[in-house]
């Protein structure tokens, strides 16, 4: 199907233009693979899966547009196998492929909610996924269609979480939303220890000064040095995508705002 033949089916519905307006129109997701496996350690489960595709068809046809970076966590590591021997490098090319597949099962199943949507990789591999260009890229969300980056940067020693701040600054994203398996960011780990606390807003210094796992230092200085906010929020809980596209107050707001009374600027 061609990029003009299909343009007609991801336009929006204009009904659902009639909703209350979002805080963000154009935002970067940040999907973290580990969740994309469930209950279990490794893998993808599909009905978590489908529970996801569901959450962000109901946001793109709300007339948001929507980018996504998957992780790979529920596959490869690539720091995790450099420490027990492997070739860092080698390690996070893995970790890499490992980032496509996520993709190539997120855009299944989002095609089935009957969402167009386009696997772009930062490695060529044209048989399964078009090449990253970032015009390209912003005229796909243009027209309506859910835009999934697969292959990191492209490189290794680089994190899916600096891939999600870089992307969003090339798309301009007015937005990262990182969905995780975590309701926030904490001030330590709350698996670990039953009184940990978790902060309703953060400065991107605050991140940086206390070490706290929101991102990476290099994902939190893109995002702090280009004004951008990060919303980290538990994505398994139906509807939570929608809500931090509107503001709400959930999880944590990184950023030069914070939340108000109401969730709102």
């Amino acid at each position: 199907m061609t990029d003009d033949a299909d343009s007609a089916v991801g336009r929006v519905d204009p009904a659902a233009r009639a909703e209350p307006g979002p805080r963000w129109t154009r935002l970067l997701l940040k999907l973290s693979g580990e969740a994309f496996a469930g209950g279990e350690p490794l893998g993808i489960d599909p009905v978590t899966l489908a529970t996801i595709a569901r959450q962000i068809a109901q946001v793109s046809r709300s007339g948001i547009e929507v980018a996504i970076v998957v992780g790979a966590g529920n596959m490869f590591r690539g720091q995790a196998l450099a420490e027990r021997g492997m070739d860092r490098a080698r390690a996070d090319y893995m970790g890499m492929l490992g980032t496509v597949i996520n993709c190539l099962a997120l855009q299944d199943v989002l095609e089935r909610e009957g969402i167009v949507t386009r696997v772009q990789t930062a490695i060529a591999m044209g048989q399964v996924a078009e090449p990253y260009l970032p015009l390209r890229a912003i005229r796909h969300l243009e027209k309506g269609r859910v835009v999934i980056f697969g292959a990191g940067l492209g490189a290794p020693f680089f994190s899916t979480d600096t891939t999600a701040a870089q992307r969003a600054l090339e798309i301009k994203a007015q937005a990262v939303l990182k969905a995780t398996k975590v309701d926030g960011v904490y001030d330590s780990d709350p698996a670990t220890n039953a009184g940990a606390v978790r902060f309703d807003s953060l400065s991107y210094s605050e991140v940086l000064a206390r070490g706290l796992k929101v991102m990476d230092a290099t994902a939190i200085s893109l995002c702090m040095d280009n004004d951008l906010p990060i919303v980290v929020f538990d994505l398994l809980t139906e509807g939570n995508i929608s809500r931090a596209v509107r503001g709400e107050k959930i999880g944590t707001l990184v950023g030069v705002e914070t939340y108000g009374t109401e969730g709102t600027r």
